[in-house]
């Protein structure tokens, strides 16, 4: 009886929030004899208790103290990581400047100290070069380069769009402002607020629509196309042509105040065939280029395939040897390029065995093609002007400057 006394005195407490099956009992209504007492003693004094998850001592740490811990190790290599990302990126992003420019010859990085410091101004830059030379990747260098990088870079191929729709193109139209109009457009000078809008072959923009360009250029403001609305508009543009303007100007083709506006900061970009040095560099950056995208591995190029290709003049400059070497790449199977050579040497016994005729006799000769397919009528939906896409009075205007006669003789 004195152990079971002694076991009455030490309560078991239940675990808080949980109900145990156990209850109270007195020894002097349920006597028990001794030999008992030691096992009741036992079941009283140690009830089954819940498994208990016993974790390890953390030491506390510092936020300014480095991580010692597991998950402090996994916390800090994203931190790592993201470190490396940035700083990848900012060096990617100077790359990027001239993504596409690739060369190290004097006449290409003479050009390029000139874009850099023209790009962080707001001066007006006319980029001149033949076709293919890479005028557009210039003109994107010189936004990417200015202040207004973070707006946008709005590009118009002035050639590509029907002298009747230029207008149109470039300044918008209201609703109900020619047939077809059937609700509001802005213009590329509205979408390129506050950025570059960049005229690519800005010398075949016909001369009833240069006065307007030359009116946005120096005020900064323009009409849409049926309104009576002034619009404001704070755009830098950037001009390109493969034409020789000052002749056009002379010849009475284009405005003088029009060419001496563009004519802020000329830029010329030179040819291939004026910096050989850079065919090697623009061969390897194109083969990487193209054997990636095809899921290609091209380890060599012949050396007789880099002489044949540094020897060639280009005349359609980077464009054409790009696309010959995506040409090339494609009839690669193994590691080493296969460029198909003999179209270069066809080219050139091509080239030189045609009679090169002039500019002028070229238009002559297409004109009067199209006023005897419209049987000499230069209006209407079927006149020759339509056909050659541009107005009639522009029609009328060549015409006489081509000395053609208006019937046949």
């Amino acid at each position: 009886m004195t152990q079971l006394a002694q076991a009455r005195q030490c309560s078991v407490r239940p675990a808080v929030g949980r109900r145990t099956g156990f209850r109270s009992y007195s020894a002097e209504k349920y006597p028990i004899s001794e030999e008992h007492s030691t096992s009741i003693v036992a079941f009283t004094m140690a009830p089954e208790l819940p498994p208990v998850c016993v974790l390890p001592q953390l030491p506390l740490r510092l936020p300014g103290d480095p991580p010692e811990t597991v998950a402090g190790d996994v916390d800090r290599v994203p931190a790592e990581l993201n470190a490396k990302r940035v700083s990848w990126n900012e060096k990617n992003g100077r790359e990027q400047v001239f993504e596409g420019i690739v060369g190290k010859s004097a006449t290409l990085q003479r050009a390029r100290r000139e874009l850099e410091v023209v790009a962080p101004t707001d001066s007006s830059v006319l980029i001149l070069g033949e076709t293919g030379t890479g005028k557009e990747l210039i003109a994107r260098a010189i936004h990417n380069l200015s202040a207004r990088r973070d707006r946008p870079f709005v590009k118009v191929n002035c050639a590509a769009i029907p002298s009747g729709l230029l207008e149109s193109e470039l300044f918008g139209h209201e609703r109900g402002a020619f047939t077809g109009a059937i609700m509001r457009k802005a213009g590329r000078f509205e979408v390129a607020d506050k950025g570059t809008l960049f005229l690519d072959e800005v010398g075949d923009i016909p001369l009833d629509l240069q006065p307007k360009l030359l009116r946005v250029l120096q005020e900064h403001e323009f009409e849409r196309l049926g309104s009576i609305r002034t619009q404001q508009v704070d755009v830098r543009v950037v001009a390109a042509t493969h034409r020789d303007l000052k002749q056009m100007v002379a010849d009475g083709e284009f405005r003088s105040d029009l060419y001496y506006r563009l004519h802020v900061f000329p830029l010329p970009v030179p040819p291939l065939r004026q910096r050989r040095e850079d065919i090697p560099l623009l061969v390897c950056h194109f083969v990487d280029e193209y054997a990636r995208r095809m899921n290609r591995r091209i380890e060599t190029i012949p050396p007789q395939v880099m002489e044949a290709l540094t020897s060639h003049s280009w005349p359609g400059n980077v464009r054409e040897l790009q696309n010959f070497i995506e040409r090339a790449v494609i009839l690669s199977p193994g590691t080493s390029l296969r460029a198909p050579l003999n179209e270069l040497t066809q080219e050139t016994v091509h080239a030189a065995q045609t009679p090169l005729s002039t500019l002028e006799e070229m238009e002559r000769d297409h004109v009067l093609r199209a006023l005897k397919e419209s049987n000499w009528v230069t209006g209407g939906p079927k006149g020759a002007a339509a056909k050659l896409g541009m107005k009639r009075t522009t029609l009328a205007y060549r015409i006489r400057k081509l000395n053609i006669p208006l019937r046949p003789q």
